[in-house]
Order: structure tokens, then sequence, then C-alpha cells
């Protein structure tokens, strides 16, 4: 485990494939590559960011956070800055999070949206700098890896300093107030050699939500490989490949749970044929086996699927241990889709899947005991016993169920506007067959609406749009919403989606 690295040590120095080291700089903004491994900034304490022990936070000798930030660190280039932040509200800001990942003696530390600390080489600019990307070559594959040497703070060192790096851990810093500074401390004393310091443990809502947990009230879902192609279910029914069309429904699947079996799932078709893990293999000699559409007389163990969460996405395992895995290459592997164990450590991701909820499933309220008979009610009484009429109900999600609740009873002109709500992916696409969710909004402010809706999703940085009726397009809203309180139909953007940079302002 990657994390056994961490969890016996307070500080850590990370040290790049050059063989230099991660530093901050004394701007205390900006960090870097430097030779100098014995320098303070090189060091970095180390803070648990969830209950579970799978995320870290990394804090310089400034007291600040090893962040990744949206900010391109070129114009036109993939890779983003990676600074030393203080954020208002560090429990809640996830791009001062990274999940630490073992490859061999080395860790790979992930952020929330799946891309890599990374340690450029080359020519300036590039040369020393720190960025977070995803390799898109073999060669800079090795930029991700770091080497994690644990750190002693040596006795020699001024106690204030210490104290101002470790500040953040409220009962250490307790403890080290009550000494007196011209006493003799060691740093390895019994009071330093808590298995663990760690801030108070809390809900991360990066890795506290299991794999299970993203299919549980999915009613389909878009599988998108590493390569930022979908899993596609091809028109003769019976093969399955990679394309770059996520809106088509072919590359929607169908989500079904097994019954007696909590993190075992099937997956079917828009032509009602089952994700199957066949025993045919891809070409004659080679270990990966086909990945077909059946759709089988009697549902066996071939077609169903295990969930495995890994950070910010999910492997899918067969009942023999082997995974959906998406390859790529020159053809015949390219786009095609196979089952197999990855051997070699370039083909790992393969087998990563982003999880796209396009519709879920509505859960059915507890049922009321039914109310007491009055004259005349007897239409009513019949209309909503009737098969048709609940059935029609709970068939699909509708705007009407979404705000059931809302509209039971007569609103008030104080009680606000209902704001229908969709979340736009990473290209600004909106699943057409999806309703959107439903608040009620008082306020007319946008900043007010923004805040409210990030609330609701669990998202950050998102920018609130209206669709146009006549070309489709996205268009942030303004200031202010339209004064009166009729009903919104609103689409809420990802910050860090490729529309959000391209949004007419």
């Amino acid at each position: 485990m990657a994390m056994e690295l961490f969890n016996n040590t307070k500080a850590v120095k990370l040290r790049s494939h050059l063989d230099k080291y991660l530093v901050a700089d004394d701007d205390q903004e900006t960090t870097r590559q430097s030779r100098n491994g014995e320098s303070k900034r090189a060091r970095w304490l180390v803070e648990v960011a969830d209950h579970d022990g799978t995320i870290i936070r990394l804090k310089s000798c400034h007291g600040k956070y090893l962040t990744a930030s949206n900010d391109p660190f070129l114009l036109g280039m993939t890779g983003q800055k990676v600074l030393q932040t203080l954020p208002e509200n560090y429990t809640k800001d996830m791009r001062i999070e990274w999940e630490p990942i073992r490859d061999g003696f080395q860790v790979k530390l992930r952020t929330y949206g799946g891309t890599y600390l990374r340690a450029n080489g080359g020519t300036p600019p590039w040369r020393n700098s720190i960025t977070h990307d995803k390799p898109l070559t073999g060669s800079t594959y090795n930029w991700i890896l770091w080497e994690v040497e644990a750190v002693d703070i040596p006795e020699n060192e001024s106690l204030n300093d210490y104290l101002s790096i470790v500040s953040s851990f409220s009962s250490v810093s307790a403890e080290l107030s009550g000494l007196e500074l011209g006493s003799p401390v060691s740093i390895h004393s019994t009071s330093f050699n808590s298995p663990r310091l760690s801030t108070t443990p809390r809900k991360s809502p990066l890795v506290k939500i299991t794999a299970m947990e993203l299919f549980h009230n999915a009613k389909a879902v878009r599988l998108r490989s590493i390569h930022n192609k979908y899993l596609t279910a091809e028109e003769d029914e019976d093969s399955v490949t990679q394309g770059r069309n996520g809106s088509s429904k072919a590359a929607k699947w169908t989500v079904e749970f097994v019954s007696n079996a909590e993190n075992i799932i099937r997956l079917k078709s828009c032509y009602s044929r089952y994700l199957t893990a066949s025993n045919q293999s891809f070409l004659l000699g080679m270990t990966g086996r086909k990945v077909l559409q059946t759709n089988p007389k009697r549902l066996d163990s071939s077609v169903e699927w295990e969930p495995i969460r890994e950070g910010n996405q999910v492997k899918l395992k067969t009942r023999y241990g082997q995974f959906l895995r998406a390859n790529g290459g020159v053809p015949p592997w390219r786009n095609s889709v196979t089952h197999d164990i990855p051997h070699r450590t370039v083909t790992q991701e393969w087998i990563l899947w982003d999880v796209h909820v396009v519709e879920i499933v509505l859960q059915s309220p507890v049922p009321k005991p039914p109310p007491p008979l009055v004259p005349h009610s007897d239409s009513f009484a019949s209309e909503s016993s009737s098969p048709s009429a609940h059935s029609s109900k709970s068939a699909s999600f509708s705007r009407q169920q979404s705000g059931d609740s809302l509209e039971s009873s007569p609103r008030k002109a104080g009680d606000g506007r209902l704001i229908y709500y969709t979340v736009a992916d990473e290209y600004g696409e909106v699943d057409e067959g999806v309703e959107g969710l439903c608040i009620t909004f008082k306020g007319n402010g946008v900043d007010e609406l923004t805040k409210r809706l990030e609330e609701e999703t669990g998202l950050e940085g998102i920018v609130v749009c209206t669709k146009s009726p006549l070309n489709g397009k996205l268009y942030p809203l303004r200031l202010q919403l339209p004064p009166n309180n009729a009903t919104m139909n609103v689409v809420v953007v990802q910050s860090y989606s490729e529309v959000a940079g391209a949004l007419s302002f």
C-alpha cells in the first residue's frame, strides 16, 4: 500500500526521476524541483485528509498546502500549475488532496480530477517545473513517479520553526505550547511517536463513496476510458468497442443489480444485450479475451462485474479476476475492448474507467397510510390507485417527480422559484433523456444560486448557465436572475471542463 510510506512519518521529501526534490519556493506560491534536498523547503508535513487514511495533504515549510490549481502552466499546453495555497476552508477544498498510488518502489500522487503530480524535464520553461497532468507518452511516464523519503525534524532546529510548520495539528501544537522554549526537547520523545498525526476525521466526498455507491442510484451510465473514449455497443449487437461519441445511445449502459450479491452489477446495452466477458481469444497467442454483447438464456457469471474504486475511477472485475480493459495502440488493438490482467506498468491505467451517471432511479417514497374517505373523492381515489397511474409515475424520472414534494401544495410568492438543473459533462453536453433535479430558490443573485448549487451537487467552482433555445449553446447567467419567480432551467458546468473556458461572458 502506498499509504504505508506516509503512515508512520510526520514529514517527507519527494524526489523526482531527475534526482531532484519537490521544493516550496520562498515566494510562498510556486513550487519547483531542486537538487538541494537538505533545505527546509524540500520538507512537506503529512496530513491525513479522510477517515479511511487513503488521501493526504502536504504542507510546506511556509504553512501552505500543495495545490493542484486550474491555471494552465503554458497556454495551449495540457499541464496545469502546482502551487502553494492556503484555502479558506481547507477541509472542503479537494484541490489540496492527493491520493498516493504505489508503483513498484515509488508512488504516484493523483489529484481529485485524475491527473498526477509531475516533475518536468527538458528545456526552459519546462526544466525544473512542477505541473499536474496525465502522461501522454511512454517516455514521460516516469515523470509522475516519486521516491518518498521520511524526514526526522532535526533536534537543533528552532522549536519555533517547527511549531510554525505543525500549526495545523492542534493536539501537537497544544502539547508543544506547554513546553518552555529554553528546555531541551527531543523530537524522538514519546510525545512525538504517535502512529499518526492527523486532523479531525471528516467525510471526504472523494473517498467515502465506494465503487458500488457510484451505481446504486444509477439507472444508466456511460463508461469513459483512459483514452477519452466511451464503451460502445456496436450495431451488429455482438461486438463492443470504444468510441468518441459519448452522447450516442450506444454509449449508454443500463445498470442491473444481482440479487444476493451487494457488490456485483450487470450492464445492458441499448440492444438489451449484456456486457459479457467471453472465453474467446481476441488474438491467437495473446492473453486478452473478447468482451461481447450477449443475451444468454441463463444469466451466469460471465455477465457479472464487480466495481472496484481506485481514486476517482473504477475498475470492473470479472468473477475470475480479470478486468475490463480499453486497449490503445495500433490496429487491431486500437479502440478494442478486452478483459485481461495488465502485466505492464504502461497498461495499468487501461483498466480504469470514469463513471458518468446519465439516468438515475427515483427512490420510491415510504408508503403512507391511506387518508380517510371523504365525500366526492371516488374519482380521485380510483385514479391514484390504478396500476397504470402508478406505473407511469415510477417508469421514468421526470420533472414532475423531481419536484412533486415542492408542488404538492400551492406555492406562495414568498416561497421562491423552482430551479431545475442538470450537470453537463466535460464537453458541455447534457443528456436530453434525463430530466433535471429541482430545488426551491428564494434569492435573485447568481452568486447565491451558484453557492446553493455547489452545495446540492457537491461540486466546486461551477458556472451556472442557461441553454439557448435557438442554437443550443450555453451562456453563463449574469449578476441577477429575472425579477419574477418563474420556473427556471439551468445547466451546471464544471470549471475544469473543456467548455468552461469557451463560454461567452
